[in-house]
């Protein structure tokens, strides 16, 4: 049976959460095959993985230099090191979902963006008009939402996105 999806995307985080979701989606979804006169063309999946800038991931700024200089100063061997840092972390995330897709013999296109999540995943979902998205969920209760947040609740996808979650 044929599907109807032209483009799903799967954001990707590392979490075991996102990484099933991606195995889910694979198994479950089924996408549009391409039109025999060539007017449509099948449908594909797109792997997502929202890198957050350096100065999120250093927590706003680096620390403080010691003995008195001053802490509004960016260190730029500080900033390499966290990009660095992140591009390893990326490869791996990505390498380990293009792993799950090989072991389902799916092909997947990849899309890395820098950014804040909650903002990027929509903006992405509209560029690629994605038909669907899909998401892990960690299943935090209220209070815990409240502390750590959930890109999936925020005000952007749930109200700006043309795009079913």
């Amino acid at each position: 049976m044929a599907g109807n999806l032209g483009c799903v995307i799967l954001a990707v985080d590392g979490s075991e959460e996102s990484m099933n979701a991606l195995s889910w989606a694979l198994d479950n979804l089924k996408l549009r095959s391409p039109a025999p006169d060539s007017t449509t063309s099948a449908g594909h999946f797109v792997v997502l993985h929202v890198q957050s800038p350096p100065s999120i991931a250093a927590g706003l700024s680096p620390p403080a230099i010691p003995f008195g200089g001053p802490s509004d100063v960016e260190v730029p061997a500080f900033n390499a090191a966290i990009e660095a840092h992140q591009r390893r972390i990326t490869e791996a995330i990505m390498e380990y979902a293009l792993r799950i897709c090989s072991e389902k013999k799916v092909n997947v296109k990849t899309q890395v963006v820098v950014g804040d999540p909650k903002e990027k995943i929509g903006e992405a979902a509209e560029n690629l008009h994605a038909d669907l998205l899909v998401m892990g969920s960690r299943a935090f209760g209220p209070l815990k939402r409240m502390f750590l947040g959930s890109v999936r609740k925020r005000g952007f996808l749930i109200r700006k996105a043309s795009v079913h979650l």
